[in-house]
C-alpha cells in the first residue's frame, strides 16, 4: 500500500473514492460540507434518510453525486463529536480503508479533517499510515492458499488544502513505524518450529544487511567465557542452542556519542520447563519472544527514519523446556554479574536471560536501557491488554516513555519499582531468589529482579504480556510497543 500526499478540492479530486467524515449528530466535516455543496446537499440528504448515521464504525457510500469528480463518496462515522479522540481517529481511518470495497485501488482521504484535538497534520499522516496498515494486514506467510484481501486500496491518498511539508513526512515516519510493527508481527505469529534462536540470529543478519546495522551474534562458547550463567541456565534444557544477538544502528553526528540501548525477551517458545505450565494455550508460548521481536522492529523503524542518534539492539535467544539437563527448582546460578540466584520457579525464566543482557549492557556506557519483555502473568491481571507495565526508578525516563506512549497511542502505565518490594526477593541460601510471595505484586517483583542489575544507567522495564499478542479467535501479535519505543527514539532524536 502506498501513502502520498495531494492537494485539491475535495469535489475535484482525482481518485477512485473520497472518505469525508461524520459524527453522530449529522454534523459534517468540513471537507465534507464542501462536497456537500457541490453535490447540491446530497450528502445531507443521507443524513436526513438515515443511510448515513456518523456513529462509530459505520460508512455509507454514495455514487456518481452531481458536481463531484471523485465517482464514490464514503461518508465514514466518527462517533459523538464529545467522545472523539486518537483511539477514534484509527478506528475511522480503518473502516474508511475497509470499506472502500473491493473496486476502489486509489482511496482519497480527508483526513486532516478528523484530526482529534491537539493533533497536527504530521501526527495525523504518521496515524493514518499505521491504522490503514494495520486493517490489511494479513498473517497467511505459512498457508498454501493466501486470505482474502479485507481491501482492494492500493494507494491511499491523503487530502490537503495546502502544500505541507510536515504531513509528507508525517507519512514516511508512519511508514517506517509499520515497516518495523509488521516485522515485529511476523516473527511473533511464526510457529516455534520455524522461528528459533538461530532462525532469529538468521533474521538479524538480513536486517542488517538490509539496513545497515552491525550485527554480531554471540554464540555459546562466547556466553561460558562471558559467565552468562543465568541465561544458559535457561538454555540447558533445550537442544537449540542459545544466541545472544546485538545489533548496532549509529546515527549519531556526535562521534561516540552514548548509544539508547533496547534489551528484548528472546524465548522462542517457553513450557515453563521443570516448572511445566498447563497445556491450555501453551501455544501462545510462542509470542513469549515479542519483546526480542519488538527491538527488530523498533531498529528498522530507526534505520529507515534516518534517527540522528546511536542506537543497540540486545537480543538473549533461547528456549525453556523441560529435560533430563533442564534446570531445576533449587538450583542455584550465577548470573554475569556475579550475582547468585536460587531458581524457585523455572517458568520465571524471562528475568534469568534479561539479567545477562542488562549486564552485558554496560560495556556500550548507554544513555539510557529499556527492556522489553513478555514477563508476568500478574501484569495480565493488573493492566489487561490495554496498557503496558512501564517500571523506572528514574522519573525523567519514565515521563520520557509516558509521553511517547500517549503520542502513539501505545499506551503504558506505571507501576512501582520500591526497594520495599526487594525484601520478598530473599534467599536462604543465594544473593536473591527468581520470584517472591505467590499472588503478591508478581509484575513489580519482576521488575525489581531486573533492577538489581540495572543500576550503572538510566533504565525502564516494559511488561507486554498483556499486549504483546491476543488470544482466542484473534491470535495473532500485535507488533506492540514498537510504536511507542520508535516514538521515544524520535523524541531523543529531536
Amino acid at each position: 500500500m502506498d501513502f502520498i500526499t495531494r492537494v485539491a478540492a475535495p469535489e475535484a479530486v482525482k481518485a477512485d473514492c473520497i472518505a469525508v467524515g461524520i459524527y453522530a449528530d449529522g454534523e459534517l466535516t468540513a471537507q465534507a460540507r464542501s462536497l456537500d455543496a457541490a453535490a447540491k446537499g446530497a450528502l445531507r440528504a443521507a443524513v436526513k434518510s438515515g443511510d448515513a448515521t456518523g456513529k462509530k464504525g459505520s460508512c455509507a457510500m454514495l455514487r456518481q453525486l452531481p458536481g463531484v469528480t471523485v465517482p464514490r463518496v464514503l461518508l465514514v462515522g466518527l462517533g459523538k463529536r464529545q467522545e472523539y479522540g486518537d483511539k477514534a481517529f484509527l478506528e475511522a481511518v480503518a473502516v474508511a480503508v475497509k470499506g472502500a470495497g473491493t473496486a476502489v485501488k486509489e482511496l482519497a482521504l480527508a483526513a486532516t479533517d478528523w484530526a482529534p484535538a491537539g493533533r497536527d497534520s504530521q501526527w495525523v499522516a504518521r496515524q493514518l499510515v499505521l491504522a490503514a496498515r494495520e486493517a490489511v494486514f494479513r498473517a497467511d506467510e505459512l498457508k498454501s492458499s493466501k486470505d482474502d484481501a479485507p481491501s482492494a486500496v492500493e494507494r491511499v491518498v491523503l487530502l490537503l488544502t495546502g502544500r505541507d511539508a510536515a504531513a509528507d513526512q508525517g507519512l514516511a515516519q508512519g511508514n517506517a513505524i509499520a515497516n518495523g510493527v509488521e516485522l515485529a508481527k511476523r516473527l511473533g505469529n511464526l510457529p516455534p518450529n520455524v522461528c528459533t534462536p538461530s532462525f532469529l540470529a538468521e533474521e538479524a543478519k538480513k536486517l542488517g544487511r538490509s539496513h545497515k546495522l552491525a550485527v554480531e551474534v554471540l554464540e555459546r562458547r562466547k556466553l561460558e567465557a562471558l559467565k552468562m550463567g543465568s541465561f544458559l541456565s535457561v538454555a540447558k534444557g533445550s537442544a537449540e542452542p542459545p544466541k545472544l544477538i546485538v545489533m548496532k544502528y549509529e546515527g549519531a553526528k556526535a562521534k561516540g556519542a552514548a548509544p539508547i540501548v533496547l534489551v528484548g525477551k528472546g524465548i522462542t517458545f517457553d513450557s515453563g520447563g521443570i516448572s511445566i505450565k498447563p497445556s491450555a494455550a501453551m501455544d501462545e508460548m510462542k509470542f513469549d519472544m515479542c519483546g526480542a521481536a519488538s527491538v527488530f522492529g523498533a531498529l528498522r523503524a530507526a534505520a529507515e527514519m534516518k534517527l540522528p542518534l546511536n542506537l543497540v539492539g540486545i537480543v538473549p535467544a533461547c528456549e525453556n523446556l523441560p529435560s533430563g539437563s533442564a534446570s531445576k527448582p533449587g538450583d542455584i546460578v550465577t548470573s554475569m554479574s556475579g550475582q547468585t540466584i536460587e531458581v524457585l520457579n523455572t517458568d520465571a525464566e524471562g528475568r534469568l536471560i534479561l539479567c545477562d543482557a542488562l549486564t552485558y549492557a554496560e560495556r556500550f556506557k548507554p544513555a539510557a536501557v529499556v527492556d522489553i519483555a513478555t514477563l508476568t502473568g500478574a501484569c495480565v491481571v493488573a493492566l489487561g491488554d490495554v496498557n503496558s507495565g512501564l517500571f523506572s526508578p528514574d522519573d525523567a525516563l519514565a515521563d520520557e516513555l509516558l509521553a511517547a506512549a500517549k503520542n502513539a497511542v501505545d499506551w503504558a502505565w506505571r507501576l512501582p519499582v520500591q526497594e520495599d518490594y526487594q525484601e520478598q526477593l530473599k534467599s536462604n541460601f543465594a544473593d536473591m531468589a527468581n520470584i517472591g510471595l505467590p499472588g503478591k505484586a508478581g509484575a513489580v517483583i519482576g521488575a525489581c529482579f531486573l533492577h538489581r542489575f540495572a543500576k550503572a544507567y538510566p533504565w525502564a522495564h516494559l511488561d507486554i504480556a498483556g499486549t504483546a499478542w491476543k488470544g482466542g479467535e484473534k491470535k495473532g501479535a500485535t507488533g506492540r510497543p514498537v510504536p511507542l519505543l520508535a516514538q521515544f527514539l524520535m523524541q531523543r532524536a529531536g
